[in-house]
Order: C-alpha cells, then structure tokens, then sequence
C-alpha cells in the first residue's frame, strides 16, 4: 500500500515545525538553530501506523535516527524519552509554538 501523499495543508504544516529546529537541541540542550528533519511518532494512529502529517515534531538527524541508544528516537524511544521528553511533550511544544491547540 503506497503512503499517502500530504495535502498543501500539511505540507506548510510540516515546513513550519521543520523551521522550529531540532526540540532536543533547544528545549532540552539549549542549542538553536540546529537543522531539523521530521519524525512521525509511531503508535499513535494504531499498531504500526505513524501519526497524521500534522503531528510531527522535529529532530536534527542525531536525535532523529543517527545517534544510537538513547540519542536517536529511532533507536530506542523509551530510552529516548527518559533522556529528553515525551513525543507528546515535544508534540505540545510544537502546538504552542506554531500557537495551535
């Protein structure tokens, strides 16, 4: 089954909480302006489906899936989530940035 392909909507959506920078790195490490990339919190939608385009927060690629146990969500999201925040946390952080409910 093919993904499916984001609306105009969702794609000014996604390029607005790319511009926010990695969440890790700002909220977390107090560094800005990192380069950020998307990630889809899985589980959220059902077993195995990730989240709708407009739930996305952003990582630099080492907190996204690069940085090993513990750094990368993809590597090991408990781990990742007692290290940093919650998906849901760093999802509330981008809501109240971009001034969403």
């Amino acid at each position: 089954m093919a993904k499916k392909q984001a609306t105009k909507a969702e794609k000014q959506h996604m390029a607005r909480v790319a511009e926010l920078g990695c969440l890790v790195c700002s909220e977390c490490l107090g560094i800005e302006g990192t380069p950020a990339e998307l990630h889809h919190p899985i589980g959220w939608a059902g077993l195995g489906k990730r989240a709708s385009h407009f739930d996305v927060i952003s990582l630099c690629p080492t907190h996204h899936r690069n940085g090993g146990y513990g750094v990368a969500v993809h590597a090991g999201r408990k781990k990742w989530e007692e290290n940093f925040k919650t998906q849901e946390e760093f999802l509330q952080i981008v809501k109240d940035k971009l001034g969403k409910d």
